[in-house]
């Protein structure tokens, strides 16, 4: 329990202090490992080779994993502090006006908090004075008013209110020193040199501790519920010392955060990776394991570097898990996408594999469009929950997908650094659909000045001309196997032609016994056809059977038919490079393909 000189006398210029000292300190771990990874580290890949090269890199690793977590903890022991010092400042204050006001009115408080008030003479009978006790909870504040209120003496009801709200301070301020108390007591590190995922896991948790105690005074700085445009100017409006702070204490909400640059969202999520990673290895079960495969290659390839280099512009473990990368500045760059994927999507080992992932799809766009404009950056979004199986037939997960897209797309728009970038959102198989209900939210994709649908399903809407942009810059990707692009409408399933209870292969067949005249697929109008208006370009037909079957849509390896070649130039590098320049914005070299 604090006690009433505890609170009186206590120094909180103190606190703050000693909050500026562990800040200090976690900034200079911060500038140490940005030394050793991109200097030191960095000019021995480049200048040197050899065994005694690799194993001095591997070990400035380990030196530059031991700085971060120094930050970090550092960093959160410097935000514990200062949260308990903002918290502490209006009930320290409230304690002091409350003695204030027993000082003035004649009245004695003891160290306990209770007060004594003197006697008093309001006619010919002297009322004798008396000592109260203060109640912090609302019945005793009631209890104790109505007991002063029937005592005649004038100073009861006036000392019993400051012995209440000194308890009130007293208990406020235990509340809060235990609290952080708890916190603080979490954030100390193991003996020894190595910093392994069970550390980053420790991380995590002190981490939410110290949230769970700051949050409130320190978290609400933080414009979550503002525009992109209104968190970049909050950004640009901190010194570099305040930003490395919000890196170390708020790392997640930072590197998800649309509106704050590119480069310090890369950077937030690069700290908070290895506490995610450590976080879901420590739960271990298997959605845990599924999320943490896909993570870790994620950390190789960062490690690895790529050209165009990648941006971690978001990770985490909600739902089927996030992950938003990009290859290529979306700052600097003056063309850049964002691709959403579909069907089956999920972070896993999968969505990062480095040859054949959802991932490498974008690193393969953003190759191409360089080809054409050096000035380019593709982006995966994997910021919603995609369907996984039969919920694929359902618009719900894409009608959910759609707003976040939309806050995405402009938070690119916001920290593009170009008078007039170029931008093109992009959607495949579901996340066509995705793309499509994003064109209908209020005031549609932000900045889009085109948009490409590959193997879609339909995007809810009729014409091209309904998606926010004018028709001729609406492009659609339609393999002539691609199951998906052949789906039949409801109302076909509905009067038997093929139908899904005969399959997805039957639903194929059916679909070329239907109607022709009937241009409609699952989700709409087909974006190949003729009547929806948009540009059809070409792509390789891809194959109509695999092993000697029809492909079948529920099927995980749909990534070995038509349906999944649309970004990959081994299999079809018509379809890749007509993406490329589209979103290079070099409408010229793009072959075109006839409508259906």
């Amino acid at each position: 329990m604090i006690t009433l000189d505890q609170l009186r006398n206590l120094k909180l210029s103190e606190l703050t202090e000693e909050a500026h000292g562990w800040s200090t300190v976690s900034n200079s771990a911060y500038a140490s490992r940005n030394r050793v990874t991109n200097e030191i580290s960095a000019g021995l890949s480049s200048t040197q080779v050899g065994d005694a090269s690799f194993w001095a890199i591997v070990r400035l690793g380990r030196l530059s994993n031991n700085y971060q977590y120094i930050h970090a903890e550092c960093g959160l022991i410097s935000a514990a502090l200062t949260g308990l010092a903002e918290e502490l400042a209006p009930v320290q204050r409230k304690l002091l006006n409350a003695l204030e006001d027993a000082r003035q009115a004649g009245f004695e408080v003891y160290g306990d908090g209770s007060v004594r008030y003197p006697e008093a003479s309001p006619g010919e009978t002297t009322l004798p004075g008396d000592t109260v006790e203060g109640n912090s909870s609302f019945i005793g504040k009631a209890m104790g008013s109505a007991t002063a209120a029937a005592n005649p003496n004038p100073n009861a009801a006036l000392a019993q209110g400051i012995a209440d709200t000194i308890a009130s301070a007293l208990a406020e301020a235990t509340e809060i020193d235990g609290q952080y108390a708890d916190a603080l007591r979490r954030l100390k590190a193991a003996e020894g040199l190595d910093v392994t995922e069970s550390t980053w896991a420790d991380v995590s948790g002190d981490a939410a501790a110290v949230h769970g105690a700051a949050d409130d005074v320190l978290k609400r700085n933080i414009p979550t519920d503002k525009s992109p445009a209104e968190r970049k100017k909050w950004w640009d409006s901190l010194s570099p010392a305040e930003q490395t702070e919000y890196l170390a204490v708020y790392p997640d909400t930072i590197g998800y955060l649309d509106g704050i640059p590119a480069t310090a969202r890369d950077e937030a999520n690069r700290l908070y990776l290895p506490q995610l990673m450590g976080k879901l290895e420590a739960q271990g079960d298997e959605d845990s394991k599924t999320k943490l495969a896909g993570l870790r290659e994620i950390d190789s390839q960062l490690r690895a570097g790529s050209d165009p280099p990648m941006y971690l512009l978001g990770i985490g473990d909600e739902g089927n898990g996030r992950a938003i990368v990009s290859y290529g500045n979306p700052d600097t760059s003056r063309n850049v996408s964002a691709y959403v994927p579909g069907l089956g999507t999920k972070l896993d080992a999968e969505f990062a594999s480095g040859k054949h992932g959802t991932m490498r799809r974008a690193f393969d766009t953003a190759y191409a469009a360089r080809q054409k404009d050096p000035s380019s950056a593709s982006i995966v979004w994997l910021g919603y929950d995609a369907p996984q199986s039969a919920d694929v037939m359902s618009p719900a997960d894409a009608e959910k997908g759609a707003p976040a897209y939309d806050r995405f797309m402009a938070g690119i728009s916001a920290t593009n650094e170009n008078a007039d970038p170029h931008i093109t959102a992009i959607g495949h198989s579901y996340g066509s659909l995705t793309v499509g209900k994003a064109t209908q939210e209020p005031g549609g994709i932000p900045g889009a000045d085109d948009i490409i649908l590959v193997g879609s399903p339909g995007t809810g809407v009729d014409t091209a001309a309904d998606l926010g942009v004018s028709k001729e810059h609406v492009w659609v990707g339609a393999a002539p196997n691609d199951i998906v692009t052949h789906l039949p409408s409801k109302g076909e399933v509905a009067a038997g032609f093929g139908g899904l209870a005969a399959g997805p292969s039957g639903a194929l067949i059916g679909s070329y016994l239907s109607d022709p005249d009937d241009d409609d697929l699952w989700f709409g109008k087909d974006p190949a056809s003729s009547d929806f208006g948009a540009n059809r370009f070409r792509t390789e037909p891809g194959p109509f059977v695999v092993d000697g079957k029809f492909p079948d849509v529920w099927d995980s390896t749909l990534d070995t038919n038509a349906h999944s070649n649309y970004f990959n130039p081994e299999k079809d590098q018509i379809s890749t490079d007509n993406i490329g320049a589209i979103v290079a914005g070099q409408y010229n070299s793009v072959i075109p393909e006839a409508r259906r």
